[in-house]
């Protein structure tokens, strides 16, 4: 399917619309096991099948998690779907400032779900034990850090937090109070990147040297105008509240249903989808983040009362590590793309590259030669042939096999996709109080760049952020 579709489509036509792009807890070997023996091994043409490491066993009614839902927009129900494949959960309650997405809770998930406008009722309630935050950008850590001071874990939206302090709240207080906190950015359970991770982590593609990727769309719902409902007012919506830390205005339906297209509330680009792309490079690489970033971009057609570019291009530069060299990463996000839109998350080594798809990874691999070849029609005749004795002496020819220099893999027809393993995997660390895939630190390390690169957008200046101590550090 084309993923120029917006994150705010609902109910199950968005689970299945996010089925295209995977995740899993872990792999096992595929067909062709190793790189770059996998390359030499088989046909080309032939895609290999990634298989889960194991299945998801039922799970007995003493392991039940009783989950609730703040923040009943799309997103949200998106999420509690897919929460709701997984075995032993059960929906309790759904809380939202909207009266019309409290009825929608309930035609969705039954009359007898509790529902409520003010989310500490929630938290006050013995039989939830955990908490689904899909609620607006700059309510993400204040929900969040009651939840778990409240003794629920938390499965939080991406992007964690709006702002880069926040983060180090979320930070404390999941240390503090032991919770489960997790980030929803899915990809981080995606078999397609733990398969890229493996890939590159045996040298497939040599060292990484850069890394590219784009979002463009060419829709109204994917540069979020999103639908509002006919009966919006400040009778049915709970606009003070709503607006909580942020200034101050009179009753606006669209800041309310079209959120993201406003800082006083989301993250814009960058937060929306450029987090999704620095967790998945994160994860495949193992690095903890750029040290400086520059973006440009601007509203060139979507001059509709937002205040975020509607075209957004970043520069990221990522310093040597223990786990990486020094490389490079672009990113693009274009909504008004005249071409219909379209997605690319690709990983450059010194011997290859990773093409990141929505249900396959493609590695290709062009290894340079031993001889470096020769520029000698310029020479006298007896220098050409002096040089090109030599280099003979130095580089004889030998044949050797080649194996084939794009291989494919693709995932198993049964997967459920990336969110719905993003979501066993958080339930498996409520359950056994083990790590999970993406904690506070992880969060911020993937959002808190992208608030440089908002930064940097508003700005015009570069911003260097300190990776290990997740501060911005200034602007240049």
């Amino acid at each position: 399917m084309k993923r120029n579709q917006t994150e705010a489509s609902s109910g199950n036509g968005e689970t299945n619309s996010r089925r295209s792009f995977l995740k899993t807890l872990s792999i096992a070997g595929t067909a062709a096991a190793t790189a770059p023996a996998a390359l030499a091994g088989s046909a080309a043409s032939t895609p290999q099948y990634l298989n889960l490491v194991r299945n998801h066993a039922s799970t007995s009614a003493n392991d039940k998690v009783r989950i609730a839902l703040i923040g009943t927009g799309g997103m949200g129900i998106g999420d509690t779907q897919t929460a709701l494949m997984v075995d032993g959960i059960e929906m309790v309650a759904a809380c939202d400032l909207y009266d019309g997405r409290l009825r929608r809770a309930k035609e969705l998930w039954g009359d007898q779900i509790a529902v409520t406008r003010d989310y500490r009722e929630l938290l006050e309630r013995k039989d939830i034990d955990a908490v689904i935050n899909a609620t607006t950008d700059h309510w993400h850590e204040k929900i969040s850090s009651d939840a778990m001071r409240k003794g629920k874990h938390v499965y939080c939206e991406k992007p964690m937090v709006q702002k880069v302090e926040d983060g180090h709240t979320l930070i404390k207080v999941s240390k503090d109070t032991g919770k489960v906190f997790q980030v929803g950015s899915q990809f981080g359970s995606s078999i397609i990147i733990a398969k890229a991770r493996e890939l590159l982590k045996a040298g497939d593609i040599g060292e990484i040297v850069f890394a590219e990727a784009q979002y463009d769309r060419h829709s109204a719902m994917g540069a979020w105008q999103y639908s509002i409902p006919p009966d919006a007012s400040p009778q049915t919506v709970d606009w003070d509240t709503y607006l909580g830390s942020a200034p101050k205005r009179p009753w606006d339906p669209l800041r309310f249903f079209r959120w993201r297209n406003y800082q006083d509330y989301g993250t814009g680009i960058a937060g929306d989808l450029y987090v999704h792309l620095l967790t998945s490079l994160h994860t495949v690489t193992g690095s903890k983040g750029p040290n400086r970033v520059y973006s440009s971009g601007g509203i060139r057609y979507w001059k509709d009362g937002r205040d975020v570019p509607d075209i957004q291009l970043s520069i990221y530069d990522y310093p040597k590590t223990a786990e990486h060299p020094e490389f490079n990463l672009t990113t693009r996000a274009n909504f008004v793309d005249g071409g219909g839109g379209g997605y690319l998350v690709r990983i450059v080594g010194t011997e290859g590259d990773l093409s990141i798809g929505w249900d396959s990874l493609t590695v290709r691999r062009n290894k340079f030669p031993k001889a470096p070849g020769m520029s000698v029609d310029n020479f006298p005749k007896d220098q050409k042939e002096l040089y090109i004795q030599e280099y003979n002496k130095l580089y004889p020819q030998r044949a050797e096999m080649e194996g084939p220099k794009e291989f494919k893999y693709t995932v198993p027809k049964d997967y459920k996709g990336d969110r719905y393993e993003h979501f066993v995997n958080f339930f498996e660390s409520v359950r056994n109080n083990k790590p999970n895939v993406q904690d506070a630190t992880f969060g911020l390390r993937a959002c808190g760049p992208t608030q440089c690169g908002n930064m940097s957008y508003f700005q015009k200046k570069a911003v260097s952020w300190d990776p290990i101590n997740m501060k911005i550090l200034s602007a240049t």
